[in-house]
């Protein structure tokens, strides 16, 4: 794919990230992504990135890769990954805002899940789970980014400890473990964060956060807002021993998780035709889902077109002398 380089967005370590648009036009590409880019002799992680993403590019909850190149900007060599850009940012900066309702966190937890699992299944750990990590698209997709970390389940060799301290599971910082039981606890504390809209740890000290993490008996509180299920689901995910932890197969089918009906997706769907809404709606009856509805669904019996314009005919016969209220259209 050959693009043109537009404004930066992002900034990491070693990369930035820049809107881009593609200049062949062609279905198979949108109209704007977003290119990281690195400098040549610094693009072991974001080349680790691309092979990861090139193993798992069929799962919808996962961001797609439109390929890698090579240019030379202002004398300077940089290696590139065109990416599928998210106009709805990282899930970090919706929860900076305020902490999420939990009808909103079951939906997102659902869908990274999802991702997880397709992860896992491949053969793969993340091994950087975070908000940050954790990204939206203009229509409310998720999408799970940033594979840069990510290796290869039970790969022979050493591996050093690899993501982000303060979701590092017990079992990674006590013994450098890390699998996929490892990406589980990260989604734990992710949850955690959506609820409270803080840390799971209250440590400032990188020091003293890796000593309560890897030694001890302690983990991140439960929040006491969040449901019973909501609990239960998280006790499932933050345990200390990895091999006693869900997997996020087994998580997604918790009640916490299955149970969740509404989706923004669901609620934007526009009708095939004018009959085609899933719900007749009027004054009477109303079967509009708000978030805060989420934990039950109104369903109505479906109508037949004929009869929904059954309905709508009446004896009385319309006056069309009276035109003081006609709108024009043409």
């Amino acid at each position: 794919m050959e693009w043109v380089r537009g404004k930066t967005i992002g900034h990491g370590t070693f990369a930035a990230v820049s809107l881009a648009k593609p200049t062949n036009r062609s279905s198979d590409f949108p109209s704007v992504i977003a290119v990281k880019s690195c400098g040549l002799s610094h693009c072991e992680s974001l080349m680790n990135e691309r092979m990861m993403l090139d193993e798992i590019k069929d799962c919808p909850e996962i961001i797609r890769c439109f390929g890698d190149s090579i240019t030379i900007e202002n004398g300077v060599r940089l290696y590139n990954v065109a990416l599928e850009y998210a106009s709805g940012g990282a899930l970090s900066e919706k929860v900076k805002k305020n902490p999420l309702p939990e009808n909103e966190v079951r939906w997102y937890t659902k869908s990274v899940l999802k991702g997880l699992q397709f992860i896992h299944r491949s053969g793969i750990v993340h091994c950087d789970i975070k908000l940050q990590n954790i990204l939206l698209l203009s229509d409310g997709e998720v999408k799970i980014a940033d594979f840069g970390l990510a290796k290869k389940s039970t790969a022979t060799g050493k591996y050093e400890i690899r993501g982000t301290p303060m979701y590092m599971g017990p079992e990674t910082v006590a013994g450098g473990e890390q699998e996929s039981a490892s990406d589980v606890w990260a989604l734990g504390c992710l949850v955690t964060e959506m609820i409270t809209g803080e840390s799971v740890w209250n440590c400032s000290d990188i020091g003293g956060l890796l000593m309560k993490i890897g030694g001890g008996a302690e983990i991140p509180e439960i929040p006491g807002k969040i449901s019973d299920d909501g609990k239960d689901f998280l006790g499932k995910c933050l345990v200390k021993n990895p091999r006693e932890r869900w997997t996020a197969e087994m998580l997604l089918r918790h009640p916490f998780i299955s149970t969740v009906l509404f989706t923004e997706a669901e609620n934007q769907i526009s009708p095939r035709d004018p009959f085609d809404f899933p719900d007749w709606e009027s004054e009477q009856s109303c079967c509009s889902l708000t978030p805060e509805d989420v934990e039950f669904r109104c369903e109505l019996p479906a109508i037949p077109p004929a009869a929904r314009l059954g309905q709508l005919l009446t004896a009385q016969k319309p006056d069309w002398s009276v035109s003081n209220s006609w709108v024009k259209v043409r």
